[in-house]
């Protein structure tokens, strides 16, 4: 890939807010006009809606994208079984295509200013039997954003997480928090952990707290993300990885 500046969305677990949070850097990054575009590989779980089948996400992923997509632009791999995917592929009998997903974001880069990529699930989903989402990031070469879901547990989930990021010779520019269990107890407590450990063992900051919202719109979401830090470190990502080609 040419590498548009962008980056791989990537979670601690499944329904975490990695979606939410993807709406939301597409709405921060084209703020000022850029355009933007929001990439979900592979999707599983289609509703019939209107009389065509549809993914949540990559409903979202679409309607926060400033250029102007189509669903099968947005999500080039689209399962009906709502499961792990390489299960609903094999379902479907539809086998997931490698090659397939690097040429849908090769074919957005050069129609876009920031390309955001949302994986599926955790960083290591099975695709296939013999690759995952790891893989596909690796494909992809994109920066990489954390979401971690903010619950009982999701210390030992975002620091094995960012190892396996490192791993793989990916940089982790940064992790946002999501409150999706309103009732976690000493929800500072973790938070600051999280900052400590993931800052000093990988230089991955904070780049935002997303609280507990009754309308997560992308720009309510947005809202409390730290857009500067976060265009800075996108920015420079792409500008290191153009100097090492």
């Amino acid at each position: 890939m040419n590498h548009t500046p962008g980056c791989f969305v990537t979670g601690t677990d499944t329904e975490i807010g990695k979606t939410r949070v993807s709406a939301a850097l597409l709405h921060l990054l084209g703020a000022d006009g850029a355009r933007t575009a929001g990439l979900k590989p592979v999707a599983a779980g289609l509703e019939l809606v209107d009389g065509r089948w549809v993914n949540d996400d990559v409903q979202a992923l679409r309607a926060a994208s400033s250029v102007e997509l189509r669903d099968a632009e947005v999500g080039p791999c689209q399962l009906r079984t709502p499961c792990a995917p390489h299960v609903a592929a094999a379902i479907d009998d539809a086998p997931i295509s490698r090659a397939a997903l690097l040429h849908a974001a090769q074919a957005l880069e050069g129609r876009c200013d920031w390309l955001v990529v949302e994986g599926v699930g955790g960083f290591r989903v099975p695709l296939g039997t013999d690759w995952d989402t790891a893989d596909l990031a690796v494909d992809i070469g994109l920066p990489v954003i954390l979401v971690v879901g903010l619950r009982l547990g999701c210390i030992n989930h975002a620091l094995l997480s960012a190892d396996a990021i490192a791993a793989r010779g990916l940089k982790l520019v940064g992790w946002v928090g999501t409150r999706i269990d309103p009732g976690m107890l000493h929800p500072h407590d973790t938070i600051s952990t999280l900052r400590q450990w993931l800052q000093d063992q990988h230089t991955a900051p904070c780049l935002g707290i997303v609280p507990w919202l009754d309308e997560p719109t992308p720009a309510a979401v947005a809202s409390h993300l730290d857009a500067a830090t976060i265009r800075k470190a996108l920015t420079r990502a792409a500008a290191a990885k153009k100097e090492s080609r």
